[in-house]
Parts: C-alpha cells; sequence; structure tokens
C-alpha cells in the first residue's frame, strides 16, 4: 500500500539535504529555508520549526522536489 514515512524534524532534514548537495540560499521570512542544488537546479523550501516534526505530507513534497524517495530518507543515519 504506502510506504511508511520516518518522522523528522526539520533540522534532520537539512542535514540530509546538505549531504545530497542542496546548498542553503536564502530565508524566507521566518520560516521558510530555501535550499537548491545546482548541478540539476532542483529547489526546495524546507519549513524552519525548530525540533518540530514536519507533516508527513509536507516531507512527501519536499522529497519529491529534491528528487529523493522515502526509502532514500530511510538509508540515511540520523540522530535517535
Amino acid at each position: 500500500m504506502g510506504e511508511k514515512i520516518p518522522a523528522i524534524s526539520s533540522k534532520e532534514l537539512v542535514k540530509i539535504l546538505e549531504k545530497k548537495g542542496f546548498q542553503f540560499i536564502r530565508q524566507s521570512g521566518t520560516s521558510h529555508a530555501i535550499y537548491k542544488r545546482f548541478i540539476d537546479k532542483r529547489r526546495v523550501s524546507v519549513p524552519m520549526h525548530g525540533q518540530t516534526i514536519i507533516r508527513r505530507g509536507t516531507l512527501k513534497v519536499i522529497l519529491k522536489g529534491a528528487g529523493m524517495t522515502v526509502d532514500d530518507l530511510k538509508k540515511e543515519p540520523r540522530r535517535k
């Protein structure tokens, strides 16, 4: 059926995106950071709300925009 999307904070997601080649471009207001990977010109907007867990639907859209899958996210080592 559906893939189980892990609960992840924006801080953890940013670390994973940076490992995948995304670079911080700018802050949009106080709540969203824009990251871009110049190799393939992909751009994602990450909600920055501290340690709050990103909603699953939002995370799915970010992963799609980054060209990643849920399996890619699960493979990345994370803090417990």
